[in-house]
């Protein structure tokens, strides 16, 4: 994924999808979106202090990496034999 809106916005860096939150359309991805907690000392984390954390960012705001191109691109779907596929727009590669 490429994220392109935003204070991580870089268009030339893939990055990788942690989890996907399929119902508030939102995505986790790796070192983008920080934010710190301030946690309290419980049996497993006995000092406690502020941790660092991913928040999930809108998944309008991530494009799919292209490999074969090398770049961001979108995607469009077409149906083929009663099946949804998506195709990369670049390339127009069939993305599994």
């Amino acid at each position: 994924m490429v994220v392109i809106a935003g204070d991580d916005k870089d268009v030339k860096k893939p990055r990788k999808v942690l989890e996907v939150f399929l119902d508030e359309a939102k995505v986790l991805v790796e070192g983008v979106n920080i934010v710190t907690k301030h946690t309290k000392p419980s049996a497993q984390n006995t000092k406690g202090g502020i941790v660092r954390l991913e928040a999930p960012i809108h998944i309008s705001n991530v494009l799919l990496w292209d490999v074969k191109e090398g770049a961001a691109t979108r995607v469009k779907r077409s149906r083929e034999n009663g099946k949804l596929i998506r195709i990369s727009k670049k390339s127009g590669e069939v993305i599994k």
